[in-house]
């Protein structure tokens, strides 16, 4: 391929809208051009790139015995009726009708089209187990897209499920696929991803995990502990808080706290640390619009994947009317108005000697003890696990949380689909049985940016070989010397000749126009023929990520090519 003839533009200058690297180097670099919000479209260079992805995952799949299928892109909300996901899923499904009124959705995952394929294959047990995926293009219609390819509405993926007649069985595979995941990710260039305990969310089932790549791009936090290697979401991780209770119990007392609406200037007021107040977090249910009260310790952040699950329904941050009855910035549990879910944190549990709202603008409470002042309480787990936390694991407080991009995900779903839409299979023993599903998924296009999220310099991506759009990038210095062109030419053709993916700049630009192009295309091999350098008889080697840099003879320039494609 000669670089004259690629289609896609590259430029100096960062878009004003990019706010981490990869989005920036990908637009300037060629390898994609907006289209709409979270819609991009792909060039030839980033098409080569996600095609190389594809091809690792395929070959993953296939080693699992995986077997490739094609779903459609639009389903039949009837399907997702049957799951029972058309009425639970929020508005990123897309639902649509056709001309004659039929309600359709847009696939944004296809559990329901994995069970419909198959439910009449499966329908005796000497056919379990086995696996079937897809990549194929979805659509997700995100609330915020943004940063590139890693949050997008319209994006490519690798959906897989298997099928078992055994939990027993859906484990094992389980395993297999978290180890082909593994090396996925290590052969794409990025073997540092780890796994993390995660949050089912409305994919359901009992167990999965996200594969987390650790950048401060990530919109997901991470929690690792230091001491015993404890890894998960923070919306998964269960948070830990030692309580010791006071010597001696003070009694209720209402006080004047002007101006003290947050947890700082409250603690700045009465002279307390936040671990002594007990925080109202106010949400409302997508529902019905019902107020959610959650009280937690005030040093620590409600979890709204964790209060979601509990109520079993989304909620969103409430916005309290003088009608609601609460006092914004003065909530407390004592003398708190009826008609509204209450819940408490475990982080209040064992504690006494509390500061928290009155109910009254202005006022605040000391001495809160729950259990006397309020009665009856049960506790819960609804906080975020913080940085410098404890572990639920080694009990120890060596928490460290850090930003990071879920770049593949698994899950166990148990029968939670097969189940609804009635797939059945007949045992050995002749009874009728429902099998369980597994799930796995990988986002290529996000995979992609990841890895140039984490793999590039200040001039552009550094692209490992096995996903680079080429293997070698010619560069003819000087194309206008006749004789510096025939060496490039010849050079050209015998990299062909040897199979070697080799991208040809032989433009008459300058020199620096030339490498800031081939810096943006971050193609791991660089071959320089210049003028100078055919005086002297060779041509010049050198390594993307500047390693490598080196001379070898024009003369023995088949045998050298040959090699060119190799690791430097």
């Amino acid at each position: 391929m000669k670089l004259a003839n690629l289609i896609g533009e590259r430029f100096k200058e960062t878009p004003s809208d990019c706010i981490i690297e990869s989005h920036a180097l990908m637009l300037r670099g060629g390898y994609m051009k907006y289209v709409a919000n979270g819609i991009y479209s792909s060039l030839p260079p980033l098409r080569r790139i996600t095609k190389k992805i594809e091809q690792i995952i395929r070959e993953e799949m296939d080693a699992l015995d995986g077997q490739e299928v094609q779903f459609p892109v639009v389903l039949p909300a009837s399907l997702w009726q049957e799951s029972g996901r058309y009425e639970s899923v929020g508005s990123e499904l897309l639902r649509l009708k056709d001309r004659n009124g039929s309600p359709l959705v847009l696939g944004m995952t296809h559990e329901e089209a994995a069970v419909q394929l198959v439910r009449d294959y499966g329908s005796t047990y000497s056919r379990y187990p086995f696996m079937i995926y897809q990549i194929q293009t979805k659509f997700r219609d995100e609330a915020r897209p943004r940063a590139g390819l890693i949050r997008v509405r319209e994006f490519t993926m690798k959906d897989a499920y298997s099928f078992h007649t055994s939990t027993k069985d859906l484990e094992a595979y389980y395993l297999r696929c978290h180890r082909a995941y593994e090396r996925i990710f290590a052969r794409a260039g990025i073997p540092e991803v780890l796994s993390v305990a995660s949050d089912s969310g409305m994919m359901g089932g009992s167990l999965s995990h996200e594969f987390m790549l650790l950048t401060p791009a990530g919109e997901d936090s991470v929690a690792v502990c230091g001491a015993c290697g404890y890894r998960a979401n923070v919306e998964a991780a269960a948070c830990v808080a030692h309580n010791e209770p006071p010597a001696v119990l003070q009694p209720l007392q209402t006080v004047e706290t002007p101006d003290a609406h947050t947890i700082e200037a409250l603690c700045a007021f009465l002279h307390v640390i936040p671990a002594q107040c007990c925080k109202a977090v106010v949400y409302q249910k997508e529902t019905d619009g019902s107020y959610v009260v959650l009280f937690l310790r005030g040093d620590l952040e409600a979890n709204q994947t964790k209060l979601t699950n509990y109520l079993g329904c989304d909620v969103r941050p409430a916005a309290i009317t003088p009608e609601s009855g609460l006092c914004a910035g003065f909530i407390g549990p004592v003398g708190l108005c009826g008609g509204m879910t209450v819940l408490y944190d475990t982080s209040l549990q064992g504690t006494g000697n509390l500061v928290c709202g009155a109910n009254r603008q202005g006022f605040h409470s000391t001495g809160l003890q729950l259990e006397r002042d309020c009665g009856t309480v049960e506790y819960h787990d609804f906080a975020k696990l913080p940085d410098g936390g404890v572990c639920p694991v080694c009990g120890r407080p060596a928490i460290r949380v850090s930003r990071g991009v879920e770049v593949g995900n698994i899950f166990q779903l148990d029968a939670k689909y097969t189940q609804a839409m009635g797939m059945r299979y007949v045992d050995a023993d002749g009874t009728e049985k429902t099998p369980v599903m597994g799930c796995y998924g990988i986002g290529v296009g996000r995979l992609a940016a990841c890895v140039c999220e984490v793999r590039h310099d200040d001039h552009g991506p550094v692209w490992p070989l096995a996903i680079a759009p080429w293997q070698v990038h010619l560069c003819c210095l000087r194309a206008d010397d006749a004789g510096t062109k025939a060496a490039a030419d010849a050079l050209y053709a015998s990299l062909q000749k040897n199979g070697v993916e080799v991208l040809y700049d032989d433009r008459t630009v300058s020199a620096g126009v030339m490498f800031a192009d081939a810096d943006l295309l971050g193609i791991p091999v660089r071959v320089i023929v210049s003028p100078r350098n055919c005086a002297e008889g060779c041509f010049e080697l050198a390594a993307r990520d500047k390693t490598v840099k080196e001379k070898a003879p024009l003369a023995k320039s088949r045998a050298g090519c040959a090699g060119a494609a190799a690791p430097p």
